[in-house]
C-alpha cells in the first residue's frame, strides 16, 4: 500500500467545498475538514454528506479541554461515522478521547508540533524542548494512551515510526509536490519522500484545491505516491 491521500478542504463555504469535491471526482476518497470550513461553511453537514456518499472524512479540529468536555465531544464525532479526528497530544485529553471512541471506527490522532512552527516558535510558546524531542515525547504518550495515530511533520515521521510501531497512523501535513509554494508552512516535504520516511497518510490542500485543474493535481500526487 502506497499510503492514503487526504485532500484538505481548506475553503470557507459549503459551495466551494462541494465544487472541489465534484471536480475531483473519483480521484479523491478521503477529505479533511478543518476550522475554516467547519465553523464558517457548514462543514459538519459537508462531512456527513461525504460519509453518506461512502467517502472518508477527517475532522481536523485539534480538541483540547477538560476531560469531560473532550470525552463528550469525541463521542459526538464518533457517532457521525468519521474516519479521523485530531486533538492536541496532551496525556489527559488523549485518555479521555480514547475512552469515548471505544467501539467505534474513529481513529484518534494526537497533534504533536504544528508544521508551521520552527524551533524559535516553540521557544516563544514556552517549551523548553527541541522539536524532535517534543514530538518523540508526544508520540510515546499517544501510543501509551491507545491513540490511533499521530499528526506530525514528515521530517519526524521516521523517528515516530520507531516509537509507535507499524500499526499506528502517521498523518503528515505540509506536503508539497515539486514546484509548489510552501505558503505559511516551514517544514515541508514531497509526497514520495514523506512515505519513505514512514508516513501513512498525506494531507494536501492548496496544491490541489487551488490548482487550475484539481483533478489533474490530485492525480499527479497519487502517481508520485504510487511510485514508492
Amino acid at each position: 500500500m502506497a499510503g492514503d491521500l487526504i485532500v484538505g478542504l481548506d475553503v470557507g463555504t459549503r459551495y466551494e467545498a462541494e465544487n472541489i469535491i465534484s471536480r475531483l471526482g473519483d480521484n479523491a476518497e478521503f477529505f479533511k475538514i478543518g476550522y475554516q470550513l467547519f465553523y464558517g461553511g457548514d462543514g459538519l453537514t459537508v462531512g456527513k454528506e461525504l460519509i453518506k456518499a461512502g467517502k472518508k472524512v477527517f475532522f481536523d479540529l485539534k480538541l483540547l479541554d477538560i476531560d469531560n468536555t473532550v470525552e463528550k465531544g469525541v463521542a459526538a464525532f464518533a457517532e457521525t461515522g468519521a474516519a479521523m479526528l485530531t486533538l492536541h497530544a496532551y496525556p489527559k485529553a488523549m485518555k479521555a478521547a480514547v475512552k469515548a471512541a471505544q467501539g467505534s471506527g474513529l481513529c484518534l490522532l494526537g497533534v504533536t508540533v504544528l508544521t508551521s512552527m520552527d524551533e524559535d516558535d516553540l521557544k516563544d510558546a514556552g517549551y523548553g524542548m527541541a522539536i524532535p524531542d517534543l514530538v518523540a515525547r508526544r508520540a510515546e504518550q499517544a501510543r501509551d494512551a491507545g491513540m490511533g495515530g499521530i499528526v506530525a511533520s514528515a521530517f519526524e515521521a521516521a523517528k515516530i515510526r520507531e516509537i509507535v510501531g507499524p500499526d499506528m497512523a502517521i498523518v503528515t501535513p505540509g506536503i508539497r509536490p515539486a514546484g509548489a509554494e510552501k505558503g505559511d508552512q516551514k517544514r515541508v516535504m514531497p509526497p514520495a519522500d514523506a512515505l519513505k520516511a514512514g508516513a501513512s497518510h498525506l494531507v494536501v490542500a492548496r496544491p490541489i484545491i487551488a490548482a487550475d485543474d484539481p483533478r489533474q493535481a490530485a492525480q499527479a500526487v497519487l502517481s508520485e505516491m504510487a511510485s514508492v
